[in-house]
């Protein structure tokens, strides 16, 4: 996840980091793809990822457009400038995709996930993860005596913060969704 945060010109800590301490900065990128809603696009899609060893932090897919039969995924990977741009031309030079956008270039965009977290706990614990719930505004949709489920959306980093502080609670399990984003504006 480090990765993620290097700026360029940091130090590495790391003997194993091979990077060019002169190279572009890592950065992390959302894309919103628009496909057709077929068998096998989503498999494409991930084959020109992982064929090029890119990751992808989160991907999320649903149709959009049920008479058009267009379905759109939104995915979130990282790489330097000039690897986020060729991924953008292969990516929109596949047949099945109508359109590629690459939000985090293109300004100010909304991101959520959705997060369900399976918390087990008794007495101060258990009165404390109801009291961080309510901070972070986590819902309780299932509850027996013994633990909750809450359920959450917000920025991927808000979802991170309250897993985060449920750990030592007794977070026992943790479901999300993947990031759903639009740009803003018009």
């Amino acid at each position: 996840m480090s990765a993620l945060n290097i700026k360029k010109g940091a130090t590495s800590h790391s003997a194993y980091d091979l990077r060019d301490p002169h190279s572009e900065a890592v950065e992390s990128h959302t894309l919103a793809v628009i496909v057709e809603n077929e068998p096998g696009v989503l498999a494409r899609v991930i084959g020109l990822f992982s064929a090029r060893g890119y990751n992808i932090d989160s991907l999320t897919v649903a149709e959009v457009d049920h008479t058009g039969h267009r379905s759109r995924i939104t995915i979130v990977t990282s790489g330097t400038p000039a690897v986020i741009d060729q991924v953008e031309a292969q990516l929109g030079r596949m047949v099945s995709v109508y359109d590629v956008h690459d939000l985090t270039a293109e300004g100010p965009c909304v991101q959520r996930e959705l997060a369900l977290f399976k918390v087990a706990g008794k007495g101060e614990h258990r009165i404390e993860a109801l009291r961080l719930a309510e901070i972070f505004r986590a819902h309780v949709v299932d509850s027996t005596l013994e633990s909750f489920v809450f359920e959450m959306t917000g920025t991927p980093e808000k979802i991170d913060s309250f897993a985060e502080l449920m750990r030592p609670l007794g977070l026992r399990e943790l479901a999300r969704t993947g990031v759903a984003a639009l740009s803003r504006g018009v």
